[in-house]
């Protein structure tokens, strides 16, 4: 256990901050969270509706066992404190040519599936994809995503390993050319292709190695009672049945050091707290550009923040629906997705994209009636340049037009459809979450390096450390949860190590005043 001195701040509470801060209170470290917005969850948020708060963010819970790992390392149940609902069927994919394909939790339901809706060979390519996917994922999970510090050398004696990776991996190809040799059908291609854009990717630069997103999903998807935001809820609660401090609408201007290291921060009122170890759970980039102040500007190098995932525009509302029978996750397919990441890659909204639905009222056990809730996402490109970014009627107006004309030509209709306030940008996520461009997963995927390019917990600035969709082990709630773990390990880690360094220092006669010991770091 830590004593109640070791003063930690954790700066925003989205899932790494709240993750990490339930560990070190858990632990006995003296925590305070201070979060700009009045409520948990980063970008968990709501909208208002007249059928009650709409998610704004995330929409699916993956990859269960980590959030289960979470209230247990801490001594308390998940089950206690949200209700979780498993869906049978994972999506309900749409094409403009009336086809439909519903994968489903069962896998075989998925084979039987795909066999129908594309024939026996697509069937067996599915299989066989599946099989692959589920290779890589475990090959890569504890090498990767579990280990707080990977590095290129260590996964290299771990593939060489298993040398059966190495095609599996196609690490000289992107997403796209794989699903191509793989599937003879366009539309598989562009299902499974759309796993890219999961950590703000595109298929036809991400690397196919991505492909093991597939089967994180088809581990299973839980929808969480009460909508996304209710599990941010929970994991504040929490945070504050272990001890720590949730302090709202306290917004920090920068991060302070001393001598060297962090000693503090400034909220925007001009309160200064002290701290000993800082967690900046917001995007990495916003240290970089100096927007916490100069001193943590060089904690994150470039490489890091640079090169920006994809942003989005989403839709958050109420309304009645009609022509399709709509499950709790939807996906309405571009004619042609080539044009769609062209145009992002060009920083244009696409003419002609994909659409998600979420209608959050509906899945399993639910029968909704009158007015339900919706949450609409479309790709949308990082905002580079604030100056260029053009109107806000005008884009408003743009993709209002393109999205809902877009459902009705695929036959499903809205009694209303909603206005600007419903709609969250990439100019609005840009404000709403300084220095991250826009860009909802942090640094670009692209790249078969990219992954060892993404900051780890710790920085450079001794007492600096972070968590959150920026940082390893990348974008999505389930790795966001890692991280925050990652951070409090390495936060344990070096406070273990720097009082062992001052009591060998003690004992040995060597006076080492009042200055702390370096904290032991990662290569």
């Amino acid at each position: 256990m830590y004593s109640t001195s070791d003063k930690v701040i954790v700066i925003g509470a989205g899932m790494g901050g709240l993750a990490s801060a339930i560990r070190l209170a858990h632990a006995g470290c003296d925590v305070t969270l201070l979060e700009a917005q009045s409520g948990p969850g980063g970008k968990m948020r709501t909208l208002p509706s007249a059928a009650g708060p709409v998610d704004t963010g995330p929409t699916v819970m993956t990859l269960r066992p980590i959030f289960e790992a979470l209230f247990d390392d801490v001594d308390a149940r998940l089950s206690d404190h949200v209700t979780l609902h498993r869906e049978t069927v994972l999506a309900r994919h749409w094409w403009a040519d009336g086809s439909t394909l519903d994968l489903h939790a069962d896998p075989e339901s998925s084979v039987d599936a795909v066999r129908a809706f594309a024939g026996p060979r697509e069937a067996e390519a599915f299989a066989a994809f599946s099989a692959q996917a589920a290779k890589l994922f475990a090959a890569f999970d504890q090498p990767m995503m579990q280990e707080p510090s990977p590095d290129l050398a260590g996964l290299t004696r771990h593939v060489l390993a298993q040398p059966s990776l190495i095609p599996a991996m196609g690490p000289l190809t992107t997403l796209a050319k794989s699903l191509s040799k793989r599937f003879r059908d366009p539309r598989l291609q562009q299902l499974f292709g759309r796993y890219a854009t999961y950590v703000g990717g595109s298929p036809y630069a991400a690397p196919a190695v991505l492909a093991l997103i597939w089967q994180a999903e088809a581990q299973g998807v839980w929808r969480v009672e009460g909508g996304m935001h209710a599990l941010a809820q929970a994991l504040a609660k929490l945070a504050t049945e272990k001890g720590a401090e949730l302090r709202y609408d306290s917004p920090v201007a920068r991060i302070e050091t001393q001598s060297g290291r962090v000693s503090g921060v400034h909220l925007t009122d001009g309160t200064r707290l002290q701290a000993d170890t800082v967690v900046f759970n917001g995007d990495p980039r916003a240290l970089h550009l100096g927007l916490l102040g100069p001193a943590p500007r060089p904690a994150v190098p470039a490489p890091g923040v640079q090169d920006r995932s994809l942003s989005a525009y989403v839709w958050s509302f109420a309304a009645t629906p009609s022509g399709r029978d709509l499950v709790h996750h939807n996906v309405f397919f571009a004619d042609d997705p080539q044009v769609e990441f062209d145009a992002l890659a060009a920083g244009q909204m696409p003419p002609d994209a994909t659409l998600y639905l979420c209608a959050e009222d509906r899945g399993a056990g639910l029968a909704p009636n009158g007015a339900e809730r919706f949450e609409v996402i479309m790709n949308g490109p990082p905002v580079l340049n604030e100056a260029s970014a053009g109107n806000d009627e005008e884009e408003f107006r743009k993709c209002q037009t393109q999205v809902f004309n877009r459902f009705a030509a695929m036959g499903l209709d809205f009694s209303e459809r909603p206005g600007r306030s419903a709609l969250t940008m990439p100019r609005d996520f840009a404000r709403l979450f300084p220095g991250s461009a826009g860009s909802l997963y942090g640094r670009s995927p692209h790249g078969l390096m990219a992954a060892f390019q993404r900051p780890q917990a710790r920085t450079k600035l001794p007492g600096l450390y972070l968590a959150g969709g920026g940082a390893h082990p990348g974008a999505g709630i389930p790795m966001a949860t890692l991280s925050g773990r990652h951070a409090a390990a390495a936060i344990l880690q070096d406070r273990t190590s720097t009082s062992t360094s001052r009591r060998m220092a003690t004992h040995g006669g060597i006076s080492t005043g009042s200055a702390p010991a370096a904290p032991a770091r990662s290569p």
